[in-house]
């Protein structure tokens, strides 16, 4: 996920975004080739769509993730939060049966009801990682989207992220096949995945050749800082089967947000511990390149970190988090940036 502060990102494009029109059709550029769109409200984000996926969905090409809700980030606040990103034309929130014990869902739950804005948003919900319906297994796995849904308040999810970081020992088989089951009983109806090996990848899609649902979206921890997880082989499969790739750990913990840049005294908080990783030569390389594109163009650091994953090729919309509305106004920024070869590859240099 991405984060902002101390403690604080879908179809596979490859392409520039393009840039959004007015409500009279009239499209919205900055001074500068390569300057930001401005975000002026939900007439302009609304206009700007990319595909989840072959033939799926049209979402927004940033997804506002929930992992702060309920941790660092009260109910009051990331309703705000929320509100804001969707009054930047914002659709696609995502959150996790682990994060914070359930809370964020509950928020996240009570946010839509209270809005009244379900059928407006894309809602994806990765499941495999609470204490009480751990793993992929059968049992566990409709135990935890049943359990994900009463505190959502909805009747389905939309994109069923299956966590394979904890692994219980289930075959994919047996995974997949209870999928199955909740997609034809409309609890899901799209299937993502995070912690899969191409391998594994590759064994789902031979499975989805013999009936099963087919796994259309894949998150990965992936940014500028952090390129090593999203391997050639991850690429290559997710190219080849046209999913879509919504990275998470955008801003590598709110390092490249650009705010914390000494190293951090005292004992340490477990977000701090991920921030003091990158305060050495790399990580600071890294910010100052980040620091003269943003000068150039006129935004922040953060949103240059949103514009160099939107720029890769199989990237389609980032996860990211976000303590107050202002970080979600810094991040849909990065929506409307087109970062020119040269930047891209003097930031890529930087971080190597």
């Amino acid at each position: 996920m991405a984060y902002f502060g101390v403690d604080s990102a879908l179809g596979a494009t490859g392409q520039e975004a393009a840039a959004p029109a007015r409500a009279d059709g009239t499209v919205v550029r900055g001074p500068h080739p390569s300057a930001p769109i401005p975000v002026q409200g939900p007439s302009v984000g609304s206009s700007i769509r990319v595909a989840l996926g072959d033939g799926g969905p049209s979402v927004f090409p940033l997804i506002l993730g929930g992992a702060e809700f309920g941790w660092n980030v009260d109910l009051e606040s990331s309703h705000a939060i929320l509100d804001a990103y969707v009054e930047l034309g914002g659709n696609a929130v995502h959150t996790s049966d682990s994060f914070a014990s359930g809370r964020s869902e509950h928020i996240i739950g009570q946010w839509l009801h209270s809005r009244g804005l379900r059928d407006d948003i894309l809602l994806g919900v990765r499941v495999g990682g609470h204490a009480d319906n751990p793993g992929l297994g059968p049992v566990n796995l409709v135990r935890a989207v049943e359990s994900s849904l009463t505190r959502l308040r909805t009747d389905r999810i939309d994109v069923l992220y299956l966590d394979a970081t904890n692994d219980d020992g289930a075959s994919l088989e047996d995974t997949l096949a209870t999928a199955e089951w909740l997609v034809e009983s409309g609890k899901a109806r799209t299937l993502g995945a995070i912690g899969y090996t191409a391998a594994q990848l590759v064994e789902a899609r031979i499975f989805a050749s013999a009936g099963y649902p087919r796994i259309t979206v894949l998150d990965v921890p992936f940014n500028v800082l952090r390129r090593h997880e999203f391997d050639a082989d991850l690429r290559l499969v997710a190219g080849a089967q046209g999913m879509a790739v919504t990275p998470s750990h955008a801003l590598e913990h709110g390092f490249l947000a650009g705010r914390q840049r000494s190293k951090l005294r005292g004992a340490l908080s477990v977000r701090g511990a991920q921030l003091a990783a990158n305060l050495n030569r790399r990580g600071g390389r890294t910010l100052r390149a980040l620091d003269a594109v943003g000068a150039e163009l006129g935004v922040p650091d953060a949103a240059v970190a949103v514009a160099w994953l939107l720029a890769q090729k199989l990237v389609t919309a980032p996860i990211v988090n976000a303590y107050a509305p202002a970080h979600v106004e810094e991040l849909v920024q990065g929506v409307g940036v087109r970062l020119s070869r040269s930047q891209l590859a003097d930031i890529a240099r930087a971080a190597e």
